[in-house]
């Protein structure tokens, strides 16, 4: 059992290059992408990324709210996986205080334009491995 589940998953998170995002298509089937690290994260509970908002995973989000976040340390081979719900957020100010000068490679109009938005994530429960043993927890 883990002694602290933030530290130790926070620790893993933050040494992660990429990262996997997950949705739910209009069938019901997931969908999974793999994402550069979050732009910020809040704990193990809140996390943020930025992306094109006219993407397929916007769409999804929008309309299912459900949605899981991977992270693989493939080193040691461990890594935890969160449950929760994505937003899409559209609010000015949040797309500022995130934005930083080199996303202008992936946004041509800047923190202003149009493409770029701003997803968070919010955990409700994981399941974290590593030493051929799987442990469930709960995030408050």
């Amino acid at each position: 059992m883990m002694k602290n589940p933030e530290e130790t998953i926070g620790n893993l998170i933050d040494k992660q290059s990429v990262c996997f995002i997950s949705s739910v298509d209009e069938n019901g089937f997931p969908n999974t992408k793999a994402m550069l690290p979050p732009c910020k994260r809040d704990g193990i509970k809140t996390f943020y990324w930025h992306t094109n908002s006219p993407s397929m995973r916007i769409r999804q989000y929008r309309q299912n709210s459900k949605a899981c976040i991977y992270f693989c340390d493939k080193r040691f081979f461990r890594g935890v996986m969160l449950k929760g719900t994505m937003e899409v957020l559209e609010d000015e100010k949040i797309k500022k205080e995130l934005w930083k000068d080199e996303y202008s490679m992936y946004y041509k109009d800047g923190a202003d334009g149009g493409d770029y938005i701003i997803i968070k994530f919010t955990a409700a429960s994981g399941r974290y491995y590593s030493n051929f043993s799987s442990e469930n927890f709960e995030i408050e």
